[in-house]
């Protein structure tokens, strides 16, 4: 049994009140969801005296426990798995845990934060350690009432015991009393063999309010007296306002304004999550959306072309410059810039070995190159913010993935104090990096105190789809040098994109090659890009893990025998003290993707292809068998090894593996943005092609890892190793290898 202690460095994360009326309340940070009230207080009786307050877990008096979610929800199912976490210390009845989202307030919460797949990961141990502490606090009044020995009270399903003298009570009735005990300065954890809430399913707690169409999500928020607000941004990248001529759309039906703002005020610094591809926009108020969008189509604007743009921007890894060239770039010149650099030497990140001499006496050597082009997030939910500024205060309503990185942005804009900003949380349509963008929260706001009322700013696809925050371009070459024997000597990898390199030089293969280079290089751009799942790693994996298909078959090898002989290597003898992956769990994936998809089988007409990646700090492989009907490659099945340490919702896990999955067929063969004079080619879904209902696989099995390490990456990891996982089989179904994203693209062979 674990023992953890209740306070972590200098903050607490526990702390106990009296609540009024009776019941008790344990405050701590990092917590996010469980059962949803809306649909339990239609089967559970409420507790008459208990006390409503954010970011505590609340007990009533009839034993039921609230927990408020502060962390944003986007279909990651937090607002079930993370709850678990509690009620499992806490030895609650599941049945009778409600949850409520928060609103944004970081003083209570801390960092409110989903992405990057480190929720349950960041919240392991504290949202364990709030449960563990208000049961160890619930059996310690149990003992003081019942003049017991406070060791000799269990729990079960939010029920105290004693057995010697046969007592019992719920956990609300000795709530009141619990609240006035000290908070234990140190508490047990459970041992994983003991769980019982943790590894079990559990359907999403939102899901029945979500298929019946209650209003959760942003898009569906309203307010009385809310106007509807829609942005007008220049057309094309490298572009600004010039003028604008409004008064014949002023008269239109139902439009109340038509006003020019912008974002940033001079001189303010920038946060990481400031990207922002046109900072200053026009935006049509109205009545309805109809009325607006009727509108957008008359309203007259003339822009002008930007300058060479320089800012500092203060991210996670300190202060960097970015610059942003004028002028307005095409797909094209993108293609001839990466294809000057990928010729010339890079930036060194890694050198192993001598690599030089291993190339320079080869007795073969094979070199690939691969691409992949700018993709859209499209997340189905387009953005939208609700703002009412009034006077210095300001009501924000908003679906937002990291809303503390926003409100700043918002206080220096209206330059008003950061805690005027009143901020309600809304359930997210789909984020996937995007919605950690927030500038339509500060767009929303800055509309509504130009209009003086209540506004809710909408994008339409169309606004959303040629906003920027995309997913970079990217080109990566692989050499690789062989000996008189065949034998791998050497590899080369060299990587860039527009305007990020996706290299992460001390991944596998590095550490289990001798000789082993790794360069990098980028290209400024004034088109605006951002995190996108699995960002960087969603490129890299397919080039990666497509070129080591290609090493194994001039090997003459087994794909999978090759890397576990790799991965063999790095970890008994590695090369190098900086890779950051475990050799052994990485090979656990692949050993256990071999078994469940029976590797060795051969189908008449079925032609597998297998991948694996290390990221987020979990390990994902895939084999994918797919079929050709009329020449036409259809994915038949996925199977799919993961390991993301303890899983403690499987039914959420499976779920986030089967969209990673079918996301990832869908970019691997349709994904694709380009742009011509600035101005994207594509603006909806009738020209950017997205995977639809019959083309996704079949069937997908997913399988974990069974381990007791801690959690880690769920949301990313089985996205970035399926572009490789199609690669190699199309190869083997088409006897073509596939080098540049999209793989059937324009062909629309799928449709």
């Amino acid at each position: 049994m674990s023992i953890i202690k209740t306070s972590i460095g200098r903050r607490s994360f526990l702390k106990s009140s009296a609540i009024a009326g009776g019941g008790m309340m344990l405050g701590f940070s990092w917590l996010a969801s469980c059962q949803s009230s809306k649909t339990k207080e239609e089967i559970l009786a409420m507790p008459k005296e208990w006390f409503e307050m954010n970011s505590y877990l609340k007990i009533g008096d009839n034993g039921v426990v609230t927990i408020f979610a502060p962390n944003p929800e986007f279909g990651q199912n937090v607002r079930t798995s993370m709850p678990m976490l509690v009620a499992e210390e806490l030895d609650m009845d599941w049945k009778k845990v409600l949850v409520e989202q928060a609103n944004y307030h970081p003083e209570k919460y801390g960092f409110q934060f989903t992405g990057g797949s480190r929720g349950i990961m960041s919240r392991w141990e504290p949202l364990r350690m709030a449960g563990a502490t208000a049961r160890q606090m619930l059996c310690e009044a149990a003992a003081q009432a019942w003049e017991v020995p406070i060791e000799e009270i269990t729990t079960n399903e939010g029920i105290l015991h004693h057995k010697k003298s046969g007592k019992s009570a719920n956990y609300g009735e000795m709530a009141s009393a619990a609240a006035a005990i000290p908070v234990p300065e140190e508490v047990k954890l459970k041992e994983v063999k003991d769980f019982k809430i943790i590894g079990k399913s559990h359907k999403n707690v939102d899901g029945k309010s979500i298929v019946t169409g209650k209003p959760m999500f942003g898009i569906d928020y309203n307010k009385e007296g809310m106007l509807i607000a829609m942005p007008v941004h220049p057309p094309a990248f490298g572009m600004t306002l010039k003028s604008m001529d409004a008064e014949s759309v002023k008269s239109m039906p139902g439009i109340k304004d038509v006003v020019a703002i912008k974002t940033y005020k001079k001189g303010f610094e920038k946060g990481g999550f400031d990207a922002n591809a046109f900072p200053e926009i026009v935006a049509i108020v109205g009545n309805s959306t109809w009325e607006v969008m009727q509108a957008k189509k008359q309203l007259k604007v003339a822009w002008q072309p930007t300058p060479t743009i320089s800012e500092t921007i203060k991210g996670f890894r300190g202060v960097v410059t970015k610059n942003y060239p004028a002028g307005l770039e095409s797909s094209e010149k993108h293609q001839t810039q990466m294809a000057a650099l990928a010729a010339k030497p890079g930036k060194v990140v890694r050198k192993d070995g001598k690599p030089e001499a291993a190339f320079k006496n080869a007795a073969k050597v094979i070199e690939r190159s691969y691409s992949a082009p700018f993709l859209a997030h499209n997340s189905m939910e387009p953005i939208n913010t609700f703002a009412h500024v009034q006077g210095d205060k300001v009501q924000i309503a908003i679906p937002v993935q990291i809303p503390g990185f926003i409100v700043p942005t918002i206080a220096a804009s209206l330059d008003i104090p950061a805690e005027n900003i009143e901020m309600e949380i809304t359930r997210m349509g789909g984020g996937f990096g995007r919605k950690a963008y927030g500038h339509y929260a500060v767009e929303a706001a800055l509309i509504s105190k130009e209009v003086g009322a209540p506004v809710k700013l909408i994008y339409s696809r169309e606004d959303d789809m040629t906003n920027g925050i995309y997913r970079p371009t990217y080109q990566a070459t692989y050499r690789a040098a062989f000996d008189e024997d065949n034998k791998l000597t050497a590899l080369h990898v060299k990587a860039g994109g527009i305007p990020e390199s996706p290299l992460f030089a001390n991944r596998f293969p590095a550490g289990a090659i001798d000789n082993y280079l790794a360069e990098e290089w980028s290209i400024d751009s004034n088109i605006t890009i951002g995190a996108f799942r699995a960002p960087r790693s969603n490129f890299i994996a397919g080039a990666e893990q497509s070129f080591l298909d290609e090493i194994a078959e001039e090997m003459g090898k087994d794909p999978i025998e090759f890397r576990l002989e790799l991965l063999k290597r790095a970890k008994e003898n590695p090369v190098g003290e900086e890779n950051d992956y475990d050799a052994e769990r990485y090979a656990g994936v692949l050993e256990l993707v071999r078994e469940k998809s029976d590797w060795g089988r051969n189908q008449a007409n079925v032609y597998r292809g297998v991948s694996a990646y290390f990221c987020h700090s979990s390990y994902a492989a895939h084999v994918l068998d797919m079929t050709l009907e009329d020449d036409k490659p259809v994915v038949q099945k996925v199977t799919t090894a993961i390991d993301c340490g303890i899983v403690v919702n499987p039914d959420a896990a499976i779920n986030m593996a089967e969209g990673a999955i079918t996301d990832g067929v869908g970019n691997a063969f349709f994904g694709e943005l380009t742009f011509k004079d600035g101005v994207p080619t594509k603006k909806n879904f009738d020209t950017y092609r997205m995977i639809r209902m019959r083309e996704a696989p079949k069937e997908i099995d997913v399988h974990f890892v069974q381990n007791e390490i801690k959690p880690t990456g769920m949301g990313e990891p089985p996205f970035p190793p399926i572009f490789g996982a199609v690669a190699n089989a199309m190869y083997k179904a088409t006897g073509k290898r596939q080098y540049d994203q999209p793989f059937l693209g324009k062909k629309e062979v799928l449709g």
